[in-house]
């Protein structure tokens, strides 16, 4: 048999229990699912001569992605997570480059689109690939550097100097060019990185990119989604 004093206080209880609610989870931030583990698990692989080895560090991840806060926020995070470093790891070799393999020597190394007549070249400079995701292009470097802080059309070389820089153009590439397109499946987002690489153009490195993707999927705890290739 329950006392009055005793009905008093559960009742109080089942009362401020029901005004509080159900307890509230903090939603986990890009520190928490990018880990030194995780990082260090895509960096360890590249072989101890590689120059990114001494040039992407976790730090520099974190610094640059405290400017794009939107990064991470456009699904799951770790579905997000998984997505940037599966293209990352690709694009660099598992942080192995820093710049294209070829980029200096390619017969078209400068990557150079006059028709935007904004984004003007410098006949001296040459846009190859350089960074996480390897920006590319004179219509790419321009408005980085804009949003960024630091000349893309006459000092594109800070890219692979800097790796905080280096890391910002990647995020930037990522929240202009790539998160809107993530709720239709990883597909779309190698479709938005590197079309030619789609329907058939280079089913290797398609293939690459997804097992990249389900690893870092399976790793971080998260469903891959639908529509993987594209």
């Amino acid at each position: 048999m329950l006392f009055p004093k005793m009905m008093n206080g559960l009742l109080t209880i089942f009362v401020v229990g029901i005004l509080a609610g159900p307890v509230s989870v903090k939603a986990q931030s890009v520190p928490d699912v990018v880990t030194d583990t995780f990082f260090n698990g895509i960096i360890d692989q590249s072989d101890p001569s590689c120059a990114g080895r001494n040039f992407y560090t976790r730090s520099a991840f974190l610094e640059a992605a405290n400017s794009y806060s939107q990064f991470g926020t456009a699904d799951d995070i770790k579905r997000e997570v998984a997505a940037f470093f599966a293209h990352v790891t690709h694009e660099t070799g598992h942080f192995c480059y820093i710049e294209e393999i070829a980029g200096p020597t390619y017969p078209n190394s400068q990557y150079c689109d006059p028709s935007y007549t904004q984004y003007p070249c410098n006949p001296d400079k040459s846009y190859y690939g350089r960074g996480p995701l390897q920006l590319s292009w004179n219509y790419n470097y321009g408005p980085a550097g804009q949003n960024i802080g630091f000349d893309g059309l006459n000092s594109p070389e800070t890219v692979a100097n800097d790796p905080v820089i280096s890391f910002k153009t990647a995020l930037w590439f990522w929240v202009n060019n790539v998160e809107q397109v993530l709720s239709e499946g990883f597909g779309a987002t190698i479709r938005a990185i590197n079309s030619i690489e789609c329907n058939g153009g280079n089913t290797a490195a398609v293939q690459a990119r997804v097992g990249y993707y389900t690893d870092y999927c399976n790793q971080l705890g998260v469903d891959p989604g639908p529509n993987l290739s594209c």
